[in-house]
């Protein structure tokens, strides 16, 4: 992690009862990237070739096409709301889905870009709150 106080923080929050891989580990290419955020906060941006999946409103309907043995990589903002989707994930037979540790907040604070729906770079990173939105700490912040 690249801060121990952010590390502190989400080994609380996390139930760790899912598999988790780093950032480095996605910046592989070898997961297909699937964002369990909102689709506003996606739309704000979003990592690189993810697809966006939802949390609240998440349907099996939007991984039509995707092998449940191929390799799957679930983020959201700082990691809760994307081990939730993994979890239900491996309970609906996919067998190779981890988390991703820290989720979009993560992978801007150590310096991978994130990506607009028409494939332009940008520095806006949609917060979800201002309590949370303290963790991000590179791009800009946007809570709308």
């Amino acid at each position: 992690m690249s801060d121990r106080a952010y590390d502190l923080v989400l080994s609380t929050l996390l139930s760790h009862n899912v598999p988790a891989v780093s950032v480095d580990q996605i910046d592989s290419g070898e997961f297909h990237l699937l964002d369990a955020r909102s689709s506003h906060e996606f739309d704000v941006s979003h990592i690189p070739g993810a697809v966006w999946v939802g949390h609240e409103d998440f349907s099996l309907d939007r991984l039509t096409g995707l092998a449940n043995h191929a390799p799957i990589a679930v983020y959201c903002s700082v990691g809760y709301r994307s081990e939730r989707i993994t979890e239900y994930l491996r309970r609906q037979g996919y067998t190779n889905v981890v988390n991703v540790y820290g989720g979009i907040f993560e992978w801007v604070n150590t310096g991978h870009p994130v990506v607009t729906p028409a494939g332009d770079t940008t520095e806006a990173v949609h917060a979800y709150s201002r309590l949370w939105g303290a963790w991000l700490t590179r791009g800009e912040r946007i809570y709308e």
